[in-house]
């Protein structure tokens, strides 16, 4: 079964454009859950750019499905995410000044890192996913942080998808079976939409999550909420 979580930091981005509490970020993880949602993720930056620190306070009692938080495991987003205990924390390699997330983690040279990282996260119960690229070097080495799952690094796969889809896919069926033989459990996200999601699912063995933001909440500008969020539930269902 592969769960779709809905990253809702564009609804806070347009928030933020004005200032106010409109359109409110507890409102739409709600509204998310309620129309079949599986999930609800939000990446904090230190600039606060879109989604803040105190979104993810005020998000955490309202979810009844699974909050994933993502970030850069700076001292200040340690914190946030040991004090709110989300289902999940998802480690991204993005340094602060990052538009968006651009590369997956080098688990060879970060290793020790987020090994302790990791550690310190275990220490309260919240299951460990890394962002990771194809290259198998980064998926096997994830295993010895102690990491419960990677995050493939989707971008690639969705900028040479309507050149070539067999290509595209090619490198991360082989990162999947790879995962899967070390018993990773293996997410996905990141230029994920509702022309190349379908073929993701169906070729990538033992996909337990997508977590899609960007396209979903642009879809839903034209289709509505309700109706963009079932229509990428019925490509992985």
């Amino acid at each position: 079964m592969t769960k779709l979580s809905v990253n809702i930091n564009k609804i806070a981005t347009l928030r933020n454009a004005r200032g106010g509490n409109i359109p409110n970020v507890v409102e739409a993880a709600i509204n998310c859950q309620n129309y079949g949602a599986e999930g609800i993720t939000v990446h904090p930056r230190p600039d606060e750019r879109h989604i803040r620190y105190q979104d993810a306070y005020d998000i955490k009692p309202i979810i009844t499905t699974e909050f994933n938080i993502e970030g850069y495991p700076s001292r200040n987003f340690l914190d946030l995410v040991t004090k709110i205990k989300p289902t999940q924390v998802t480690l991204v390699p993005d340094p602060p000044d990052a538009l968006t997330s651009n590369a997956g983690w080098d688990t060879v040279k970060n290793k020790s890192f987020l090994t302790d990282v990791i550690a310190e996260l275990k220490e309260s119960n919240i299951r460990t996913s890394i962002f990771v690229d194809t290259n198998l070097d980064n998926i096997i080495n994830a295993l010895d942080t102690k990491t419960d799952r990677i995050e493939l690094y989707t971008e690639p796969y969705a900028a040479n998808f309507h050149k070539n889809k067999e290509e595209a896919i090619k490198p991360f069926i082989v990162a999947a079976n790879c995962a899967n033989e070390l018993e990773l459990g293996i997410n996905a996200g990141h230029d994920l939409d509702l022309d190349n999601l379908k073929y993701f699912y169906d070729n990538i063995p033992g996909l337990l999550e997508v977590s899609i933001g960007h396209a979903l909440i642009s879809d839903a500008l034209y289709l509505g909420l309700e109706n963009a969020v079932q229509m990428y539930l019925r490509l992985i269902k």
